[in-house]
């Protein structure tokens, strides 16, 4: 039975606002996926069926090879506004960039966007990683350990810009200098819209464990769950905190496993093998010692966990996820809008017999 003092299982997306998102694969059902039209009857179909958030992905130009992986990309501030005001109770958050959105431009935007929506948007915040993307910017990519202490001064500012007094705010840093800092009106959702970070570097969980509301958390393994978040979750209590943990699985099902094991199979026979070794050189993780197999975890779903199986396994894993300390799920599906509906239909049902979500 589930612990009744711990809220039951959030349910989201990971979005599919770019183009073959997220199998590095020349297997894409629905290429035209990430179009507006179809990430907006996405979101309809998951507040519908009881999903509780959506969260994009924000790119600035793809990853070559045949499919140009995530080449073709919404912006995800605009993006957001546009799916906040097609619904009605779902939650959508943003994904800015550090190195490219100024804070006091992301208070602003956040701001406008959350009283738009009521109080329903969020903000993912990325440290900036991607040579590809702002060399063509004229943006340098500044160490890791020093990204993050910018990092921890935007999200400083923003909340110093959504919770103080308007033209009271000041702070220095060797990034930001902000003088009578000024976002009218501040955010509807109080005492800030939730923010967001997905790093896992010692550093990056340190910051989030002091300032974030969910720590985006990527998984080797099931079994490796309770590790993770165990960490994430101590350290924020070290800092009298609560910190959310989000996991991202590719999540398909079939009505057996071995059915299911073959469209797992059939999405890595058509990796697109360019795109992932350009995927793997951004992330800094290109070395001698890579090898096939290697390509192929970060080609199914991008590197998201796997969850593949029969209907009554995938249920069983996100069950283990959940016990495991993991607060919601942005899952990522081959085809979003149709496993939307099935999951609806063939997994929720079994999530509620084992009271994981109500």
């Amino acid at each position: 039975m589930r612990d009744e003092t711990r809220p039951p299982l959030k349910l989201g997306i990971f979005m599919p606002n770019c183009s073959y998102g997220y199998s590095i694969s020349t297997y894409k059902p629905d290429p035209e996926d990430w179009t507006y039209e179809s990430n907006a009857r996405i979101a309809k179909a998951a507040e519908q069926a009881g999903f509780e958030f959506l969260f994009p992905v924000a790119k600035w130009r793809g990853f070559g090879g045949k499919t140009d992986y995530l080449g073709i990309s919404l912006e995800t501030m605009t993006w957001a506004t546009a799916i906040l005001s097609d619904t009605e109770r779902i939650k959508v958050f943003s994904t800015v960039h550090v190195p490219v959105f100024h804070p006091v431009l992301t208070a602003k935007m956040g701001a406008t966007i959350d009283h738009i929506s009521k109080g329903r948007w969020g903000l993912n915040i990325v440290s900036g990683w991607s040579t590809r993307e702002f060399g063509m910017m004229g943006i340098e990519v500044i160490p890791h350990d020093e990204r993050y202490r910018r990092t921890t001064a935007y999200i400083e500012i923003l909340k110093g810009l959504w919770t103080t007094e308007p033209g009271s705010f000041n702070y220095e840093s060797p990034w930001y200098r902000i003088t009578g800092g000024h976002v009218m009106p501040q955010p509807v959702h109080k005492p800030h819209p939730p923010i967001a970070n997905a790093g896992v570097s010692k550093e990056a969980c340190e910051m989030v464990a002091r300032l974030c509301d969910w720590a985006f958390i990527s998984l080797g393994s099931l079994e490796g769950a309770a590790a993770v978040t165990g960490d994430i979750k101590r350290r924020a209590l070290s800092h009298d905190r609560t910190v959310l943990c989000a996991a991202y699985p590719f999540v398909l099902w079939r009505d057996t496993e071995k059915e299911a094991e073959a469209e797992r199979r059939r999405i890595i026979d058509e990796m697109d093998l360019e795109a992932v070794k350009n995927w793997a050189a951004g992330l800094n993780l290109e070395s001698g010692s890579f090898n096939r197999f290697t390509f192929e975890m970060l080609a199914l779903g991008g590197g998201a966990l796997p969850i593949v199986g029969s209907r009554e396994q995938v249920a069983e894993k996100l069950a283990q996820l959940y016990r495991s300390g993991v607060d919601g799920v942005l899952m990522e599906y081959l085809s979003y809008y149709e496993d939307t509906l099935r999951f609806e239909k063939e997994i929720m049902p079994l999530l509620r017999q084992m009271d994981v979500i109500k």
